[in-house]
């Protein structure tokens, strides 16, 4: 099979379903952000990671794909690859876990430090604009509401995923100094 069809040539794409729509359609530039999101942890997950934060990566990847999948089905009676209540539970339940580990946050802290670090800071601004153009999308169409939910949770995981790597590996935040 070639990975070319030209039936987006006319600047369309395909939804699941059948309806095609405009290659800039929100719901397209929805789940182009969450795929983006998983290509910036592929590159966090191609760094040396503790195995908890790698298995958690791994996990999110694989969930992050089944967002993409619920975004791009407009039918919300279907229920295949839908994101649900308890993967948005996992994720706090990892956020609380983590902040254990950490200092209570004093400052505001700026994108950075050690590597990993930065690139979760970029999966975090990338989540943050992905959940943007949800919410945007979501006053004109319907959307799985737990979609958006997991991108804001998300986003606040990965900010607590670059606050531990930091810890662990002695490298200090950096710190917004107005």
């Amino acid at each position: 099979m070639k990975i070319y069809t030209k039936t987006g040539d006319d600047g369309t794409t395909g939804l699941q379903g059948g309806k095609r729509v405009s290659k800039s359609d929100l719901r397209i530039q929805a789940y182009g952000l969450v795929d983006e999101i998983n290509s910036v942890l592929g590159i966090v997950l191609t760094h040396e990671l503790d195995v908890d934060l790698k298995n958690l990566l791994t996990l999110i990847q694989n969930e992050l794909f089944v967002a993409g999948s619920d975004l791009s089905n407009p039918d919300l009676a279907s229920t295949k690859n839908r994101i649900v209540n308890p993967m948005i539970l996992n994720l706090e339940n990892h956020i609380d876990k983590f902040e254990g580990e950490l200092a209570p946050l004093a400052n505001f802290i700026l994108p950075g430090g050690h590597k990993i670090a930065s690139f979760l800071h970029l999966a975090r601004t990338t989540t943050r604009r992905a959940e943007t153009i949800l919410v945007e999308l979501s006053k004109s169409e319907q959307i799985n509401p737990e979609c958006q939910k997991y991108l804001n949770r998300l986003s606040d995981l990965l900010f607590v995923m670059a606050r531990l790597v930091n810890k662990r590996t002695n490298t200090p935040d950096v710190i917004w100094k107005p």
